[in-house]
């Protein structure tokens, strides 16, 4: 929650910071800067430069912010570290009392630290002690076993710090936390801070060096780019094959009523389904070789080709149809000059789509026992908690899916260069 409201302020702050520099910085000279009605037009809405290089650097600043990173300047409080301590009053079973001091010292995970140094001494018969707690971790602090007549019926602690405390309570330390147990065992929890532990999220440096030594070493026994490029060929076999049968198929639909009327049902039943669900089945059909990956990212592909053909073939301005007939135009004419070169744009929107949802769909593919690809590397990495690894796989798919759709894009201003053009 804290995490989301920074980065909301930081979106006002960025928003408001450019909006009020640009008029005096940015003076826009092209056909969009004309335009006297711009509000909802999608045409002169581009997107602002700016704003894209501050929201990817917020993204980063918060990142490395609240892990520790050694690359951002700011850093969110971290977790309690050094010597600290607390009293707790002990009650005898003849309800007399005594006072003892319990010294911790909190360390990093994985370094091996000393208890503090105390003498267990004192007049009472609560002796003092001593414990070491990493840091995000908790420690039970067995007090009885300390002080005199510990082991006894009617031995109990009833205060820490001064304050009342019974089984199932906590109490608020300045440096952390003391809940006793249903025993009446004390279990101390320093203060967390607002940093993530490394299992949980690791800093940018370090993902970033989990990249550089998997590029180098490989991982698993497949260097990095093959890991990327099997899910690369999986993704582009699946998705060729869905539009190899979809295209025909939507335009099949949307130009003839028994097409339609016969797959319709088919394709609004199976449009819905998640591709995840299907893998059980695919197993079972296609078994767990390079062929039932394929077939699943077909399947993933093949409902949303139909669709984007078949709209792309419904939205066909009907008065170009008449005026291709007036001119005497056959059928395949009129479908090879009108209704393909209109319905492109549609398709090509779908194929975006399509891809994104096989790219998206590859990792789960590859659960079933593929030995290499980018998606079995983060499953493999998630079963060891190696979460460095885990996020260098989020981020790797998410730029390689990101670069996909630009290229697809080009590719569409490229082969449609008539899109919004009436």
């Amino acid at each position: 929650m804290t995490i989301a409201l920074i980065y909301v302020a930081i979106f006002i702050a960025a928003f408001v910071a450019v909006r009020a520099t640009g008029r005096f910085v940015e003076r826009q000279r092209d056909f969009t800067s004309l335009k006297t009605v711009t509000f909802g037009d999608e045409s002169a809405v581009r997107p602002n430069r700016i704003a894209s290089i501050i929201s990817v650097l917020a993204i980063f600043l918060i990142w490395g912010a609240f892990t520790g990173s050694k690359i951002t300047p700011i850093h969110a409080p971290g977790p309690f570290l050094g010597e600290t301590s607390f009293t707790y009053t002990a009650q005898a079973p003849d309800l007399s009392t005594d006072e003892g001091v319990v010294r911790v010292n909190v360390h990093r995970v994985g370094e091996d630290a000393a208890k503090p140094e105390g003498a267990d001494g004192g007049e009472g018969f609560a002796k003092d002690d001593a414990a070491s707690v990493a840091a995000w971790r908790s420690g039970l602090i067995r007090v009885d076993r300390n002080d005199v007549g510990g082991d006894a019926e009617g031995y109990k602690v009833i205060a820490i710090d001064g304050q009342p405390i019974a089984p199932g309570e906590t109490v608020k330390l300045a440096d952390g936390t003391v809940t006793m147990t249903p025993k009446g065992t004390l279990n101390f929890s320093p203060d967390p801070g607002w940093q993530m532990e490394k299992i949980w999220l690791p800093a940018p440096e370090d993902v970033w060096n989990r990249l550089i030594e998997i590029g180098t070493d490989g991982y698993r026994g497949f260097t990095l780019w093959e890991h990327v490029g099997w899910s690369l060929m999986r993704v582009v076999a699946g998705f060729a094959l869905g539009s190899a049968v979809g295209i025909p198929l939507g335009y099949a639909m949307g130009l003839s009523n028994w097409f339609r009327g016969w797959f319709d049902p088919i394709v609004e039943f199976m449009r819905p389904v998640p591709p995840l669900a299907l893998i059980p089945l695919v197993i079972i059909w296609f078994g767990i070789d390079e062929t039932g990956k394929i077939v699943l990212l077909f399947l993933a592909a093949l409902w949303i080709m139909t669709i984007a053909a078949r709209a792309g073939v419904s939205g066909v301005n009907i008065t170009k149809i008449h005026a291709a007939y007036s001119l005497g135009a056959s059928k395949w004419q009129i479908l090879r000059h009108v209704i393909i070169p209109n319905s492109l744009p549609e398709i090509f929107t779908g194929a975006r789509v399509a891809m994104g949802v096989c790219w998206g769909t590859v990792v789960a593919a590859e659960l079933v026992a593929a030995e290499k690809g980018a998606g079995q590397m983060i499953v493999a990495a998630s079963k060891f908690q190696l979460t460095d690894i885990v996020i260098m796989g989020i981020v790797l798919i998410g730029i390689v899916g990101y670069g996909i759709d630009i290229l697809m894009r080009l590719a569409e201003n490229w082969l449609v260069p008539w899109k919004g053009r009436s």
